[in-house]
């Protein structure tokens, strides 16, 4: 569904596919069900961090032979590993398997940030291409296009800034809202890559209760409301996620209609 109405590809246990409670047993499964749905030329980029080295090589590995077409690596989190540790940890990843690594810095979870001089020395390295930014800074695009070079492939990780990303020199979003609409997502991401800054500034406008909504409780908590109140899924979460509140819900319920998602 999401390839079909306008989505780039798919991205498997990661934040919003509840990738920390997820039991690595089936790891492998949901990886080769995405691969399947998403059929050539739509990628899949298989979420493979952890806080413990071994196991993101590990889970990278699995990702691997199940199919994925790249990895999404998040900083290690609760650790709060130095530069050097970050640079470390990355780089046994690299060493480890054979395909196209993305960062994913997102300090508001991991408490770590990768540095701008951290990501041009990993940027070196031949498998890591590109980053996912949740760092919400839209400075740091400018900084790591200039350090990195150009063909660093720079993903937003922050829906509401994504026009504002793209602007600096970003090429795309890995973005929330489009576990909900993901055609307008898709929309929003063409106008901005043309260059139509008032076409994406008029999606920008119609989705931005949505992206806010999606985040009025713990992730995935609203997302999965949503997609349960859209008939694509249940809202069933993991502990320690619980569902959203009564509140969230009404967000959430608010801002589909905004959307013109639901009636």
């Amino acid at each position: 569904w999401e390839i079909a109405v306008g989505g780039a590809g798919l991205v498997p246990c990661a934040t919003w596919g509840a990738s920390p409670p997820h039991p690595h047993a089936a790891f492998g499964g949901v990886v080769v069900l995405c691969f399947d749905a998403a059929a050539a030329p739509a990628p899949v980029i298989a979420g493979a961090g952890s806080n413990s080295t071994d196991e993101a090589i590990s889970l990278a590995q699995h990702a691997e032979k199940a199919g994925a077409d790249a990895l999404l690596v998040v900083a290690p989190y609760y650790n709060k590993p130095n530069q050097a540790g970050l640079y470390a940890h990355f780089k046994a990843v690299n060493d480890a398997v054979g395909l196209p690594i993305f960062l994913y810095n997102i300090p508001g979870r991991s408490i770590v940030d990768i540095s701008v001089e951290t990501m041009a020395r990993l940027s070196e390295l031949p498998r890591i291409v590109g980053v996912k930014d949740a760092t919400g800074d839209l400075a740091r695009v400018s900084l790591q296009r200039r350090a990195c070079g150009t063909d660093f492939i720079q993903l937003s990780g922050e829906d509401a800034t994504a026009l504002g990303f793209n602007a600096h020199g970003g090429v795309g979003c890995i973005s929330v809202t489009a576990n909900i609409a993901p055609g307008p997502c898709a929309a929003f991401q063409k106008a901005t890559l043309a260059g139509d800054f008032e076409t994406a500034l008029a999606w920008q406008d119609a989705l931005a209760p949505l992206h806010a909504a999606l985040f009025s409780d713990t992730s995935p908590a609203p997302v999965k409301y949503a997609a349960e109140k859209l008939g694509l899924c249940g809202s069933e979460v993991r502990l320690p996620v619980t569902a959203p509140s009564g509140a969230s819900k009404a967000a959430v319920d608010a801002a589909l209609r905004s959307a013109g998602l639901v009636d």
